[in-house]
């Protein structure tokens, strides 16, 4: 607290200061505002359950989250051209690009003597399960004629195809690190394929992992680099923001995600998962979790985060550190406040017999086709440390080690559902407004499920003629909820309501007010 004396026994220069001071130190709390929440515009934006922000009160409600399923056909690429080296890393991105009507992957290989700082391979599908790698490389290479690299000395390209901006010339962009100069850069591109440097500058400090992509609902570009830092008495790899309205003019690291004592608490579990994969012994004194990278997906009410976690048992024999890797989910409304209600794998891993049992990475930025939410993920049969990594000899390439690209799928919205037994529960929301004309609900209900909807004041009185709606059942991503049979809540549009949820044998994935 800061205490002033009277003004009476203050000198007027005093004075002075101290009402400069006063006003300067109100108004750095008005230029940060927040816009206000309450009541919570929804607007007409399915609202998840990844986090509690909406949920004032429940009981006999659990919170279960849902792991993506992974594609039986996985993994869909793998390390089988000679140029692409020993393994491949997804390390970049997947668009749809609706133009085209194709779906098309920047990706990692591995063949360090003919690309000794890594490079940027390119593949096509038509249905994003069945890839082509077409002979279309940009990169001169004596020793392979042909091939489909088409970047040099480049990892994680986050690519981007921005048709907002005017100039072809740029229609792709991408945010990746420059090996040659060991910073954060920016490229531009006509095609996807011919790619020349943007940035003269690094973007910020750095470390070397870097994820972005464009926001369409800020308008701004996007990246999170990853850049040391002390947490509980290690220097960590942890992940910080920058936005740029441009792609030019670039905002200073933000630190926004950090491992807590509690990922630290349960790193022994993670790292007996994974027992037999490891190359060295546990150093209790040095084991620890850190973030690697992170995958996001921009849903139209909030962010979602698939943090590519490291769980490090102690250091390796070629001086980084071993331990495996594992996908969580995270969630933010406004890229700076993150929550991880779940510390638990989103995306399963393998078995020990299995191809993504070790390490695991993911796309820059998931995509939304048709009414699934697909995340293009990388898992190898290795972990951080392992000999193969750092040396060819003797140390299982080709044969015993690899690592290939897979996809995790997830039907729409549902990442985390409010459930219910069949004694039933019930679920308030906080206050909010809207601005669609009905409800709709993406739920599942089980034998003799139910769910139906109150609508309530902000006081938490009924609504007249909105007090207990026709019960949902079955499973659908979109049910309408009925009053009266009629869904039409103009009446309410715009004003402070309160929604009642009670569910018997029922899961509830997401709910909105749809125009």
């Amino acid at each position: 607290m800061i205490s002033i004396p009277p003004a009476s026994s203050v000198p007027v220069r005093v004075r002075l200061r101290l009402s400069v001071f006063s006003l300067l130190f109100l108004s750095s709390f008005s230029a940060v505002a927040d816009p206000p929440a309450s009541p919570f515009p929804i607007e007409d934006k399915a609202q998840l359950f990844v986090d509690q922000v909406l949920v004032r009160d429940s009981r006999n409600i659990v919170f279960t989250l849902h792991p993506a399923r992974k594609h039986p056909e996985n993994p869909l690429l793998k390390a089988d051209q000679p140029w692409e080296g020993w393994r491949l890393e997804i390390y970049g991105n997947v668009i749809h690009d609706d133009e085209e009507n194709l779906f098309k992957m920047w990706y990692l290989g591995e063949e360090n003597e003919t690309f000794p700082n890594y490079a940027v391979y390119y593949a096509l599908s038509q249905d994003g399960i069945h890839w082509e790698k077409p002979l279309m490389g940009t990169v001169q290479a004596e020793k392979y004629p042909q091939h489909n690299v088409i970047a040099a000395d480049i990892i994680l390209p986050s690519v981007i195809k921005d048709n907002r901006d005017p100039d072809p010339a740029r229609r792709y962009k991408m945010i990746g690190w420059d090996q040659k100069r060991h910073a954060y850069h920016t490229w531009l591109s006509p095609d996807g394929l011919h790619w020349t440097p943007l940035s003269q500058e690094p973007l910020c400090r750095s470390g070397d992992v870097i994820t972005g992509y464009y926001d369409e609902q800020r308008q701004l570009y996007v990246a999170f680099p990853k850049i040391g830092y002390d947490v509980r008495g290690h220097t960590r790899r942890v992940f910080w923001l920058i936005t740029s309205p441009d792609f030019l003019t670039w905002s200073g690291p933000e630190l926004v995600l950090t491992p807590d004592l509690r990922d630290d608490a349960s790193s022994l579990a993670r790292i007996e998962q994974v027992r037999p994969l490891l190359d060295v012994p546990d150093d209790p004194a040095l084991m620890r979790t850190e973030f690697y990278g992170m995958g996001v997906y921009p849903h139209e009410s909030c962010t979602l985060a698939f943090v590519w976690m490291l769980t490090i048992n102690n250091n390796a024999r070629y001086g980084n550190h071993e331990g495996p890797g594992e996908l969580q989910l995270a969630v933010s409304r406004d890229l700076r406040q993150w929550e991880r209600p779940f510390r638990v794998p989103c995306v399963p891993r393998g078995g020990l017999d299995e191809w993504d049992r070790g390490f695991f990475v993911t796309q820059s930025r998931a995509l939304r086709v048709g009414d699934e939410i697909w995340l293009y993920y990388s898992g190898s049969t290795y972990t951080h440390g392992t000999p193969c990594l750092y040396r060819a000899e003797n140390t299982g390439r080709h044969t015993q080690h690899t690592s290939s690209i897979g996809l995790a799928l997830w039907d729409l919205d549902r990442f985390v559902s409010a459930d219910a037994g069949a004694e039933g529960g019930t679920l308030t929301t906080v206050p909010v407004t809207f601005t669609g004309n009905r409800l709709e609900l993406n739920a599942r209900t089980r034998e003799n499920g139910s769910i139906t909807v109150r609508l309530l004041d902000a006081a938490g009185k009924p609504l007249p003629g909105f007090d207990e709606s026709a019960p949902i059942t079955g499973d659908n991503l979109r049910h309408t909820v009925l009053w009266n049979n009629a869904p039409d809540l103009s009446t309410l549009t715009g004003k402070p309501i309160t929604l009642e949820f009670t569910l018997h044998n029922a899961e509830l994935f997401s709910f909105a007010f749809r125009k």
